[in-house]
């Protein structure tokens, strides 16, 4: 599977993490959360130690979002998703020059809220993809799903030669937030933010083109309860434990050990900053890409990964090999290596 392009879209509304705190702390949620949570809010929005600088979202303000019910919630998913990957996409293919009726399958992965029929239908519609398209959502893989959506295509492509192929990674991540006194769920209202990103694929291999193939997943369903979705009264709240960085750690190690060749860079999922540092206690490669997105994006998700291989791909130079890592609910971690 060849590289065509890549593009990533952001929502309008970028904000600081000190306007967040500001806004926050100007609602009655964060005024009934108890000073030790209230503190440790203050703490990560106050200051740049987490790594992040600014956030995107779907909302042109940040307060009212706190207050919102599971199906005003929904609703923002549902509004904004479609529009988001759509962006993404339709930059993708005017980097590619390809036209969006040449697409022959488009495949989509989100988790930050439900659809039906899925994100696919609506892109499809809105860029104008032939009817005998093959539309396939991938829903519930949380953090780590865009490179198990890789794969997905990778597999479509095998079987279809001559096809073209999009993939879309996108998550509304506003539509998910979530206000109690845990501290996971305080932490992952500081960190992530709104965002998609796009890539083109083909079977047809040409000089300098990135091939991605290789491969690899690791699920630990004993570690399940330490970072997933739980249903609360509707809405989605996220359950993230402090073992988490350790987890992503150990995992993506195992992976690396698989790999085929020596990689001179590593892109990975901007899951915080204690995850980034982890991986870079047992990985021999500084994670530059993974910390910019972080900086100016903070955790988008599952297209977080892809924003680092769009900002490697800016100054490729004369590298011939990478490797890609994602990881999250499951517990699961998935990587992949792009060559040329």
């Amino acid at each position: 599977m060849f590289l065509e392009s890549t593009a990533t879209a952001v929502p309008p509304y970028r904000f600081t993490q000190r306007e967040c705190l500001a806004a926050l702390d100007a609602t009655s949620a964060f005024a009934a959360l108890k000073p030790r949570s209230r503190a440790l809010v203050g703490k990560i929005l106050g200051n740049d130690a987490s790594g992040i600088v600014t956030r995107s979202f779907c909302l042109p303000e940040i307060a009212p979002v706190v207050d919102k019910n599971a199906e005003q919630l929904n609703r923002g998913f549902e509004a904004e998703a479609p529009v988001l990957a759509a962006a993404a996409l339709r930059g993708a293919l005017v980097k590619a020059g390809i036209d969006a009726a040449e697409l022959d399958a488009l495949f989509v992965c989100t988790c930050t809220g439900y659809l039906c029929p899925g994100v696919t239908s609506h892109v499809a519609e809105a860029l104008g993809l032939r009817e005998n398209s093959y539309l396939q959502d991938i829903v519930g893989l949380g953090c780590g799903a865009a490179i198990p959506m890789l794969r997905a295509a990778a597999g479509f492509l095998a079987l279809h030669p001559g096809a073209k192929v999009a993939t879309v990674a996108v998550e509304i991540c506003s539509a998910a937030f979530f206000v109690d006194d845990d501290p996971g769920v305080l932490i992952s209202l500081c960190l992530f933010g709104d965002g998609a990103a796009a890539a083109v694929w083909s079977d047809l291999s040409g000089v300098g083109k990135w091939q991605a193939g290789h491969f690899t997943t690791v699920h630990r369903p004993e570690q399940r309860e330490k970072i997933r979705f739980v249903n609360a009264g509707g809405k989605l709240r996220n359950q993230l434990d402090k073992a988490v960085p350790g987890l992503a750690a150990e995992a993506v190690a195992g992976l690396y050990a698989l790999r085929q060749g020596e990689p001179e860079r590593v892109l990975a999922h901007s899951g915080g900053r204690d995850v980034i540092e982890s991986l870079e206690a047992v990985l021999p490669h500084r994670l530059t890409e993974t910390r910019g997105v972080l900086r100016e994006h903070g955790n988008m998700s599952s297209p977080s990964v892809l924003f680092a291989l769009d900002r490697a791909l800016e100054t490729a130079g004369e590298d011939r090999r990478w490797w890609l890592t994602a990881f999250g609910a499951g517990f699961s971690a998935h990587a992949c290596e792009l060559w040329r």
